[in-house]
């Protein structure tokens, strides 16, 4: 055969890979993928609802009593709840307890409206006002040590 009488064709180049289906490697990382957004929302649900046991458990703790004694109420609240951070909590007297209330952050309780849970469980009346501060403060607390926050 001579040069001439050669019949050529054209190279043929294979097709591209088609997006679908995709590739086993991409549904084990679609899988891992949906897996950890659902242990992700689960874990949020779960904290969610915890959060909302806790406030419910103060807030019935508090509910329908006279100021004092809704005080007192809080005090034993967050004495238990303490315990899940200091395990000699229960054991804490006057500056030392409301050092504890404070935390780290803030000193609400030792310097400011918290310092009603001292005495305010024994008074014949409580000051509205001072019983309100003192009630938000100690609810946010709660949660906070429920928690497990120092």
């Amino acid at each position: 055969m001579q040069a001439q009488e050669l019949v050529l064709r054209d190279v043929h180049v294979p097709s591209a890979p088609s997006l679908w289906p995709p590739a086993p490697g991409w549904w084990l990382l679609a899988g891992a993928i949906a897996l950890a957004v659902a242990i992700a929302w689960w874990i949020r649900r779960k904290r969610r609802r915890r959060l909302l046991v806790w406030q419910k458990l103060f807030d019935d703790a508090c509910s329908d009593a006279a100021p004092a004694a809704q005080v007192a109420a809080i005090s034993e609240l967050l004495r238990r709840a303490a315990r899940r951070v200091n395990a000699k909590a229960d054991h804490l007297q006057n500056e030392d307890w409301l050092r504890l209330l404070d935390g780290q952050k803030q000193k609400g309780f030792s310097e400011g409206a918290g310092r009603l849970l001292l005495e305010g469980g024994y008074r014949r009346e409580v000051p509205a006002d001072d019983f309100a501060a003192a009630k938000a403060l100690a609810r946010a607390r709660f949660l906070e040590l429920m928690a497990g926050q120092q």
